[in-house]
C-alpha cells in the first residue's frame, strides 16, 4: 500500500493561487483515474481537476472558499501496490474550463430561528399599535408626564395596554430603542449569515479594485432609438429562417467599432504598475451577462470584422453558453472594451464601473416613449440614456465626450453603421 499526494498545479499563465469552490469526493471515496476531485476558481475561469491516479481518499486539505498556493496538497490517496507514488508525479491538463461552480445554496442557510414567544392578543390603535392621527393616545397622567420629561410624542409610541393604553414599559421601550411585540405581529431576529466566496468574491474584489486604482469619468448623453427600432424590426420581419433575431446589442457594437476607428484610445488595456497603455486594433467587447451564477463577461472577439447578423448569431451563443455554465476560459477573457446593459431594467441612467485593466465601458439604458421637440414640434419618440465611464488617468473628458457622440451619430442615422 502506497501513498500519492495530489498538488494543485499551474493551471493558468501567471496564476499564483486559486479558491476551493466544490468537492467531488470526500475521505474514505474510492476514486478511480480521471474521475473528477475538485473545481478551483482562478480569476479567469474555473477548472476541474481530476485524479491522475487510482485509490481511497485519506486526507482532503482545503474547504470550500480557501485559497491555496500552485503546489499545495490537496487530496492524500492511498494507492494499491507496495511502492510509494513520487508526489511530484506530473498532473494531467485541467478539465475544460467552465464558468464558477458555487456551493449549493442549502449549505449557505442559516439554522432556522426560533419561533417567537406567543402572546396574548391585546386591542392596539392600529396594526402597529400606533395612535390614529388627531387621535389622543390612551395614557395615564403619569405616563404623559414622563414623557414630556423625555420628550416623546406619544403618537408615535406602541400601546400593549388595554385597549391600546400607553404604559410605562411602552414608554421606557420606546426610549430605551426596544420594539416591544404587539399583537399578531413579532420582532424577526433571524440572522442569515452567506460566505462571500467564489465568484461573488471575486467580483467583488474586482469591483474594489477598479474603484480603488481608477478615477471614473462618467458621461451621459441623451440618444433618439426611433429610427434604429424602426431598422431593427423590418430586418427581423424579412430575415431567414436559420437567422437570429436582431436586438439593439449588434448595432450598438456595430457602432462601438465604427467610433473606435476615429478615437482608438477608448479601446485599451492600462498597465498602471508598468506605465504603459496597450492600445488594440483588434476591438473585443466584453458582454457583462447575469446568470443564476454571478455576472459574467464572455468577449465578442474582432466586431470590427462581423456583420450585424454575425454578431446577433455570437452574442446568443455566448451568453447561452455563460448561463449553461458551458462557457469556455478563452471566451472569458481577452475584452478591450465592456458593453453592459440591463435591457428594460436599464432605469433612466447608470454609472458602470470599469472592468479593470480596461479604460471603457458603455451601458445602454432603458427605451422609453417620451415627448420631444423637434423643428418646432413636439413629437413622440423613443428615447434612450446613454450611460459610459471612462478611466480619466487615460481618457480626457473631452475625448470620451466627442467618442459617446460619435455613437450617437451612428445610432440616430443606423443606415451609416452599413457604409462601412
Amino acid at each position: 500500500m502506497g501513498t500519492f499526494q495530489f498538488k494543485l498545479h499551474d493551471i493558468g499563465e501567471g496564476i499564483a493561487e486559486a479558491e476551493i469552490v466544490a468537492w467531488h469526493v470526500k475521505v474514505g471515496d474510492k476514486v478511480k483515474e480521471d474521475q473528477p476531485l475538485v473545481d478551483m476558481m482562478t480569476d479567469k475561469a474555473t477548472v476541474e481537476l481530476s485524479s491522475p491516479a487510482e485509490g481511497v481518499v485519506q486526507r482532503i486539505d482545503g474547504t470550500v472558499g480557501e485559497r491555496v498556493a500552485v503546489g499545495s496538497v490537496l487530496v492524500t490517496l492511498a494507492t494499491e501496490g507496495g511502492a510509494e507514488l513520487p508526489a511530484e508525479k506530473p498532473m494531467l491538463a485541467p478539465a475544460t474550463a467552465t464558468p464558477v461552480l458555487t456551493p449549493k445554496k442549502d449549505s449557505l442557510k442559516a439554522p432556522p430561528a426560533p419561533a417567537p414567544a406567543q402572546v396574548a392578543p391585546v386591542s392596539v390603535a392600529d396594526p402597529l399599535g400606533h395612535t390614529a392621527p388627531g387621535a389622543r393616545p390612551a395614557a395615564s397622567p403619569a405616563v404623559r408626564r414622563r414623557a414630556n420629561e423625555l420628550g416623546i410624542n406619544l403618537q408615535h409610541v406602541s400601546g400593549t395596554g388595554p385597549q391600546g393604553r400607553i404604559t410605562d414599559a411602552d414608554l421606557e421601550a420606546f426610549s430605551s430603542g426596544a420594539t416591544p411585540i404587539i399583537a399578531g405581529k413579532a420582532a424577526h431576529t433571524g440572522v442569515t449569515d452567506i460566505p462571500v466566496i467564489g465568484l461573488r468574491r471575486q467580483i467583488a474584489e474586482r469591483m474594489q479594485l477598479a474603484k480603488r486604482h481608477i478615477p471614473h469619468f462618467t458621461y451621459v448623453e441623451e440618444v433618439d432609438m426611433t429610427a434604429l427600432d424602426e431598422l431593427r424590426a423590418q430586418m427581423n420581419a424579412i430575415k431567414k429562417f436559420e437567422q437570429p433575431k436582431l436586438t439593439i446589442l449588434p448595432f450598438f457594437m456595430r457602432a462601438m467599432a465604427m467610433g473606435i476607428e476615429d478615437f482608438p484610445q477608448v479601446n485599451a488595456l492600462y498597465d498602471d504598475e508598468a506605465g504603459i497603455i496597450h492600445r488594440h486594433q483588434g476591438v473585443h467587447i466584453g458582454m457583462a451577462t447575469q446568470t443564476d451564477k454571478g455576472l459574467m463577461v464572455p468577449v465578442v472577439r474582432h466586431v470590427e470584422a462581423l456583420s450585424v447578423w454575425e454578431l446577433a448569431a455570437e452574442i446568443a451563443r455566448l451568453a447561452a453558453a455563460a448561463k449553461d455554465g458551458k462557457a469556455k476560459r478563452e471566451e472569458l477573457t481577452g475584452s478591450t472594451i465592456t458593453l453592459t446593459s440591463l435591457g428594460t431594467l436599464g432605469g433612466v441612467m447608470s454609472t458602470p464601473v470599469l472592468n479593470r485593466p480596461e479604460v471603457g465601458i458603455i451601458c445602454p439604458n432603458k427605451i422609453v416613449e417620451r415627448p420631444v421637440v423637434k423643428d418646432g414640434q413636439i413629437i413622440v419618440r423613443k428615447m434612450m440614456n446613454l450611460s459610459s465611464s471612462f478611466d480619466h488617468r487615460v481618457i480626457d473628458g473631452a475625448d470620451a465626450a466627442a467618442f459617446i457622440q460619435r455613437l450617437k451619430l451612428l445610432l440616430e442615422h443606423p443606415a451609416m453603421i452599413f457604409m462601412r
